[in-house]
């Protein structure tokens, strides 16, 4: 039976060249590459963002919703789902990141961003308007769902711990003036406002006058600036006078007049804010938050507990906190109202046992004192390193060490975006509390 090819002429082996060039497999990028699928099935099945999104799921958005001006029947471009817009802030949060910028810029390169977007473009813009316009429905969608979790008995709400958190504040210490100079400042920018009005109203091309409009808000922006600086200085002259200085000698920041310059846990001294958190100690949810401008922890203790009575509708047990907050009136009103403070007090000259009382304790800090010196009030005591320090750490993890914005109110909702973050993963981690989290927490 004849071979197939049998006419073919033999073929010699090739001759084996040692030493000669490598065989290589190099790559070709400008092939074409089909690549089917979707950005649900590249995402991991337990991925973060799978969790964020179910939780979104569950808030109620109405709030937002509503403020939406792109209505059916009535010309205009769709807006972007706010449901889509705190999703990535949730998630650009876990990520420690707080760029408007940067959180865009992920949203074109990285996987998780993409999928929570769908194909829906954002850009820095709308990113950061949403975060600081969001302030009010993440106050009340933190109180909700809280309430939801006490209606269902998740969590009880027997002992909250509060600590202070120290966060670099985005103006630069060199940027503090003492009054002369801000004076001095105050006039040269009302002049140059004034002048570049002036210049803004002459007949000239529309180039020129685009210019000098861009100067003249720049101007009125410094300005403004300045005038708050003015305006922050009899509070600053007043705390330069408690801690035992001249008046004289009291700065204010040109760039951000709401910070203050404190110790930071470094012991340096930089411009910062305090951020004050509450927690149960349950599970660790987050029941309080505030931002106050002053380096001192005692003043935040009364305002705390307020809040928490407000935002839950009920009293705590016991409240937690270390030394930094003790004072003897504060203690006295927490007794009165009910709750029992676990807070060391100033510890007494010379040689005393643990628990005496000393000249000039009023009854409620000797009976403080005594508490904090039993075994029963020291187990108790304990869980205060266990729970606030914990979701202290978890701010420092989440890059809560410098805000990217200016002015009390702006880092506030930022210490909520926070917050929001936090009680999400131990809601949706913990599975006693999710099962007590309603499906849906208000209007879809």
């Amino acid at each position: 039976m004849p071979e197939l090819f049998d006419d073919l002429p033999e073929q010699p082996a090739p001759a084996a060249t040692p030493g000669g060039a490598p065989r290589l497999r190099r790559p070709v990028r400008d092939q074409l590459v089909l690549t089917p699928g979707s950005l649900d099935a590249m995402l991991p099945a337990d991925h973060q963002a799978r969790m964020v999104d179910a939780f979104v799921s569950r808030l109620d958005l109405g709030p937002l919703r509503d403020a939406i001006k792109s209505r059916d029947g009535t010309p205009g471009h769709p807006a972007i789902d706010p449901a889509l817009l705190v999703s990535l802030w949730l998630y650009a949060t876990i990520d420690g990141i707080g760029s408007a910028r940067e959180l865009a810029r992920r949203c074109d390169t990285d996987l998780p961003y993409q999928w929570i977007c769908g194909g829906v473009g954002v850009n820095h813009h709308t990113l950061s308007d949403a975060r600081l316009e969001y302030t009010a429905w993440l106050d009340q969608t933190l109180t909700t769902s809280l309430a939801a979790l006490l209606e269902a008995g998740a969590i009880t709400l027997t002992t909250v711990a509060q600590d202070g958190l120290r966060v670099r504040a985005s103006a630069g210490g060199g940027w503090f003036r003492r009054r002369p100079t801000l004076e001095r400042f105050l006039a040269e920018a009302e002049a140059r406002v004034a002048a570049l009005k002036a210049e803004l109203g002459e007949d000239t091309g529309a180039s020129r006058r685009r210019a000098e409009a861009a100067r003249a808000r720049a101007a009125a922006e410094r300005l403004a600036r300045v005038r708050a600086a003015v305006a922050a200085l009899p509070e600053a002259e007043k705390r330069a006078v408690r801690n035992k200085k001249q008046a004289e000698q009291a700065r204010v920041s040109t760039t951000d007049s709401d910070a203050v310059v404190m110790k930071m846990p470094d012991g340096g001294f930089r411009p910062a804010f305090n951020t004050q958190l509450a927690a149960e100690t349950g599970h660790g949810l987050i029941v309080g938050v505030a931002v106050t401008a002053t380096g001192a922890d005692q003043p935040s203790l009364a305002p705390m507990l307020d809040q928490v009575k407000e935002r839950t509708g009920r009293t705590p047990e016991n409240w937690l906190a270390d030394g930094g907050f003790f004072n003897r009136d504060t203690t006295a009103a927490f007794d009165a109202a009910g709750v029992t403070v676990y807070c060391p007090p100033h510890a007494p000259k010379g040689d005393r046992a643990p628990g005496e009382a000393v000249e000039g304790d009023t009854e409620a800090v000797a009976v403080l004192r005594e508490r904090m010196a039993s075994e029963a009030g020291r187990a108790i005591y304990r869980q205060r390193a266990r729970w606030i320090e914990w979701v202290n750490a978890g701010f420092r993890w989440r890059d809560w060490r410098q805000v990217p914005v200016r002015g009390l109110a702006k880092v506030r909702t930022l210490a909520m975006w926070q917050a929001m973050t936090h009680n999400m993963t131990r809601i949706m981690r913990t599975p006693a509390l999710l099962a007590a989290f309603p499906a849906r927490l208000g209007r879809a």
